[in-house]
């Protein structure tokens, strides 16, 4: 009987045990809580060129508050949004509002003013994380541009007006536009970069060849990479990028054999994509 007893006690021992291990996983299940951020994380990127920009920040609202002149004080050193420093990274050098700036990541830092707004690049990453603001920091000062725009409730950076040399990157919140260009060298980043790339495949030299023809208009340096990518497959791809170079420099003739080369390997290809602009060419090129 005194067996029965231990043996009833021990399993009531167990479960008591179970009950009070579930009850202190609450406390743990309760650090998990996430709740809406007052200003929450953004990041928005933009290639230009061969070139990437993106900005990291936290985005503040407006929340019914008086923006400018209060909640962000004119002539002082503000950190363009919210919590940490905002951050701008530069996969290549640039200009930034016509200055030079070498690729890197930076504190983007604003200087609001009825004067006209400020805006500085600085090295020093941990601004407002204990770190102050020290302009001997500063990688470039320019002056910005602004503009009313519609109201806009959050802070949000937004890149405008993006060509394959540039873009324009604004800082929109409440009902006012902070603007400053940044320039990029596409063409000599796009020119190194096929330097670089001898020795590679037949579709990196097939490539190259279409963009000095294409956009550099460089037709004789875009047939020797045409003709190193038919050296090293002569699909009808390479034959057919070899063909266009030819006929803009007018070399009719050199240039239909090779989109009759390009014609005849693409019959024997499913994804023959060129396959209406080699029929045209090989129809308009026995006249020139």
């Amino acid at each position: 009987m005194n067996e029965r007893k231990d043996e009833v006690r021990a399993m009531r021992n167990v479960a008591l045990g179970s009950v009070l291990a579930l009850a202190l996983t609450f406390p743990a299940a309760a650090q998990q809580l996430r709740l809406p951020a007052p200003s929450p994380g953004a990041k928005v990127s933009q290639e230009v060129g061969v070139t990437d920009i993106s900005i990291e920040y936290s985005s503040p609202a407006v929340k019914g508050r008086k923006v400018w002149g209060e909640l962000v004080p004119m002539d002082q050193m503000w950190r363009s949004g919210a919590n940490a420093a905002t951050k701008v990274i530069f996969s290549k050098d640039v200009t930034f509002g016509g200055k030079p700036v070498p690729a890197g990541t930076y504190a983007l830092v604003t200087l609001p003013s009825a004067k006209g707004w400020t805006v500085a690049l600085s090295k020093e990453l941990g601004l407002w994380t204990g770190k102050q603001y020290d302009a001997k920091d500063d990688v470039v000062r320019v002056s910005a541009t602004t503009a009313a725009v519609p109201h806009r409730e959050r802070l949000a950076y937004i890149f405008s007006d993006t060509t394959d040399d540039g873009t324009r990157l604004d800082l929109e919140w409440e009902k006012l536009r902070i603007s400053v260009p940044v320039k990029v060298d596409t063409r000599a980043q796009a020119l190194a970069s096929i330097q670089g790339a001898t020795g590679g495949t037949w579709r990196v030299h097939a490539n190259a060849a279409r963009y000095l023809s294409e956009t550099q208009k460089d037709h004789d340096a875009a047939l020797k990479q045409a003709d190193t990518a038919v050296a090293l497959n002569p699909n009808w791809y390479t034959q057919w990028t070899r063909a266009e170079i030819l006929a803009r420099k007018g070399q009719y003739a050199e240039a239909r054999k090779s989109a009759q080369a390009a014609w005849d390997l693409g019959q024997k290809e499913q994804n023959f994509f060129f396959k209406d602009q080699v029929s045209k060419a090989l129809a308009d090129w026995k006249v020139k």
